[in-house]
């Protein structure tokens, strides 16, 4: 039997266009996790900023990553799953419970009208759950909730809107607990963020090769995210 992996991007940034060219030519299923108020009217690329003051948006280490404007989510992620990532990436623990929900909400909905398909999943921003959120998102009927946690076993889970992943895409040790959850025929469950790339062509070709790998191993099996649930929350 084959064991699943599944991984998940967060933001909507300019470079989920090139990461998803890799994930399209080696078959790889993903979600993309986004927040709509963060979104341009118009797609906007990438740029470094280290040396522009003050810089003109958010950026990581010096480099702008870029938005993809709402209007254009279908035609990039075609064939791939989104979640809600909140309306403006609102953190749980830093606006009221009931404000945060209705973020989580509204997002969720904007994605069902775009994608015309039902989008049960969420990430936590900032991997930042309360006990009341959880509550609220489990009401308002999201089917989980990706955390930032590493764990040896994502099916020890008990609680899916607090889905804990296997380790991020850049994890020194991410070939390492691949070959122990293939061995052991578990799930491997890896996130992280396309700008974390940034214009490097040493990042990207270490993360075509992971994803290469994966695809060509005979043994594993790419599923989205939501199809974690059922083995998980028992």
């Amino acid at each position: 039997m084959k064991f699943k992996v599944a991984q998940c991007w967060d933001d909507g940034v300019y470079t989920d266009i090139r990461l998803i060219g890799i994930l399209r030519e080696y078959g790889a299923k993903a979600t993309f996790n986004l927040n709509p108020g963060n979104a341009p009217e118009e797609t906007r690329g990438t740029s470094w900023g280290r040396f522009c003051e003050p810089p003109k948006h958010w950026g990581y280490r010096g480099f702008d990553a870029g938005k993809i404007a709402v209007k254009d989510w279908k035609r990039v992620y075609a064939g791939f799953k989104v979640a809600s990532h909140c309306w403006k990436h609102e953190v749980a623990d830093r606006v009221p419970a009931g404000e945060f929900v209705e973020a989580a909400v509204k997002a969720r909905k904007l994605l069902e009208d775009i994608f015309e398909t039902s989008c049960p999943g969420f990430a936590w921003p900032c991997g930042i759950s309360t006990p009341e959120t959880v509550k609220l998102l489990k009401e308002a009927g999201f089917a989980y909730g990706r955390t930032t946690r590493n764990v040896d076993d994502v099916t020890a889970c008990r609680e899916t809107l607090t889905l804990d992943s296997n380790c991020h895409f850049a994890d020194n040790k991410f070939r390492e607990k691949y070959m122990r959850v293939r061995e052991q025929g578990g799930i491997f469950y890896f996130w992280g963020h396309s700008y974390e790339m940034m214009d490097c062509e040493g990042l990207w070709d270490q993360l075509e090769q992971k994803i290469r790998f994966i695809s060509e191993d005979p043994d594993a099996e790419w599923v989205d995210v939501i199809d974690l649930v059922p083995y998980c929350g028992k």
